[in-house]
């Protein structure tokens, strides 16, 4: 059987750099009987379909200005079918457990002397890998599978060599900072999106505040005068609002002006969304590679476009999902519970009761997304059998809001 790509699940993990900035992805392909069978265990559909989607464009769209991480096993790295990926695109991902052979080593060294970046995942300081460092690019070292009286040792002998250290399975802020301090330069994992408590001495970013407020607001109804009044205090949104809705992630045909001129363009509906966008964008107006925004917005867009397969044409329900996908990390964002950002604003029930409980049509949408993100397909599969939705419609929908997330992070800078 030749799978295409709305066959299979495919799973995308940021890779950010020091500066928590992303610069890949891991893209993770799974087949479509929601098994966990990937590509180094399954070559012969899995790669025909990974390798085409590549010529139809569908994994570029993923992908936007970033390469992927893509596991391969050895019969992959021997065969022609790897030479069709674009090697600006991809770093070929050798498993652990690969036998290093004369071969294996020759056919690396072919690979990087012909464009191709090489990394080596789940690294444990095995000695039979050594061959394999003058080719090596990156190197993957599982934080859960390394003793940590082990760690600074394995480091310290692998910083002989010109490659980069990632760390994986980074699910704390601390955890982050101490990888930072053993040089590690790239990290895999969603210590981002963990919220991380404000002490006494520290507050809220009073914009943050300030689009609670208006997204409050415009939750009543209020007059646009009455909105405005609001973005004075805080011009700088005003600024990034408009960088926002006028970059392509928008498709106008023309420049929207003013904060007046976007509320009667967009409606407070509209505008609401990209408020709830704008919560995520630093003050200086750093959109491009934040992975918070980013995440944000692929959960809020791919639970807007699943809530379309499920009731389609109820707009209100498509909305309310969205938001649910965006305030669903808000927690992260401000270093406050859940509950507390519930308290700030004036929400409908169905939204409160999924964002608090994962309950009804919203919540049992979040909690797709969710174990989607963690890659736990088992679960998501379920909840798409109980939510009468199918693979097909799922895939649809992560392409469209990865699309859709990566033209939002394309915004001029002026």
């Amino acid at each position: 059987m030749i799978y295409s790509l709305h066959d299979i699940f495919l799973g995308r993990q940021p890779i950010l750099d020091r500066n928590e900035h992303i610069v890949a992805y891991e893209l993770l392909f799974r087949d479509g009987d929601g098994g966990h069978v990937n590509i180094h265990e399954n070559m012969n559909a899995n790669a025909e379909a990974i390798i085409r989607s590549f010529g139809e464009a569908d994994i570029n769209e993923v992908l936007g200005d970033k390469k992927g991480f893509i596991h391969v096993n050895t019969e992959l790295l021997l065969s022609d079918l790897i030479e069709l990926l674009p090697c600006d695109k991809v770093v070929i991902e050798l498993p652990e457990t690969i036998e290093v052979s004369e071969q294996v080593v020759n056919r690396c060294r072919d690979l990087k002397a012909k464009g191709f970046s090489l990394a080596l995942d789940d690294f444990n300081g095995s000695a039979h890998l050594e061959p394999l460092y003058e080719v090596i690019n990156t190197i993957k070292l599982d934080l859960t599978q390394i003793p940590a009286e082990e760690l600074e040792a394995l480091i310290r002998n692998l910083k002989r060599w010109p490659m980069k250290l990632l760390a994986k399975k980074v699910e704390y802020i601390e955890q982050a900072k101490q990888c930072i301090d053993l040089g590690f330069d790239l990290f895999q994992g969603y210590y981002y999106a963990r919220p991380v408590a404000l002490d006494g001495s520290k507050h809220a970013d009073s914009s943050k505040l300030a689009l609670l407020k208006l997204i409050e607001l415009i939750l009543v109804d209020a007059e646009t005068d009455e909105l405005e009044q609001v973005f004075r205090r805080e011009p700088s949104l005003s600024f990034n609002l408009l960088r926002m809705i006028n970059s392509v992630a928008m498709g106008l045909d023309y420049k929207i002006a003013s904060l007046r001129q976007a509320i009667v363009v967009l409606g407070q509906q509209q505008l609401q969304r990209w408020l709830q966008l704008l919560l995520f964008v630093n003050p200086g107006g750093g959109l491009n590679n934040s992975p918070l925004l980013e995440l944000a917005a692929t959960r809020g867009k791919l639970m807007e476009l699943l809530a379309a397969s499920l009731v389609p044409k109820e707009k209100d329900l498509m909305e309310r999902a969205f938001m649910v996908g965006i305030m669903s990390l808000l927690d992260a964002l401000l270093g406050m519970t859940i509950q507390d950002v519930v308290n700030q604003v004036n929400l409908a029930d169905d939204v409160e009761d999924a964002l608090l409980n994962y309950g009804g049509k919203l919540g049992k949408l979040l909690l797709i997304v969710k174990k989607i993100e963690q890659n736990d397909l088992d679960a998501a599969n379920a909840l798409l059998a109980d939510m009468r939705l199918s693979q097909t419609d799922l895939m649809r929908a992560q392409l469209e809001a990865m699309r859709w997330a990566n033209a939002l992070k394309e915004v001029a800078a002026d």
